[in-house]
């Protein structure tokens, strides 16, 4: 899987809106997901373009890779795994993934089928279950390559 593989799959999980919204937690977001802090500008109920929050999306996953790479760099697994790994990181932030110790672990061992089964038995799964399903998917798809 290719990183633009993942930032699609990302885009079709979040979906889009110009404008500013509140997410399923009630925080104040735009474009792709893009949680905003007091140190954006953005004016609730402006439209901005697609352009401009398809730059900020692009500046989101770097940020989500690096710090991805941070948190499974030194582990020997499939690419898949990273963009799963990558995923996660783009919604709940480096810290929430790094809670996901006994996931991480499973991945450290190269086991994806039980780094599966500990995000679907994550509260995040029942947050947002469609994703977090076709997430472990790929993981268990990662399993079977190896």
């Amino acid at each position: 899987m290719s990183f633009e593989q993942v930032k699609e799959r990302i885009k079709k999980h979040e979906g889009f809106r110009n404008t500013v919204y509140l997410d399923s937690l009630g925080k104040a977001t735009i474009g792709y997901g893009h949680l905003i802090t007091k140190a954006d500008n953005f004016i609730e109920g402006k439209e901005y373009s697609k352009q401009e929050l398809d730059a900020l999306f692009d500046k989101d996953f770097d940020i989500a890779c690096d710090q991805a790479i941070g948190l499974v760099g030194s582990f020997n697994i499939c690419e898949d795994a990273l963009g799963v790994v990558i995923e996660m990181v783009f919604q709940l932030g480096v810290g929430g993934v790094s809670k996901f110790k006994n996931m991480l672990e499973a991945l450290r061992e190269s086991d994806y089928a039980n780094a599966a089964v500990h995000i679907l038995s994550s509260n995040w799964h029942k947050q947002t279950p469609k994703r977090c399903e076709e997430l472990a998917e790929v993981l268990r798809t990662c399993a079977d390559i190896n």
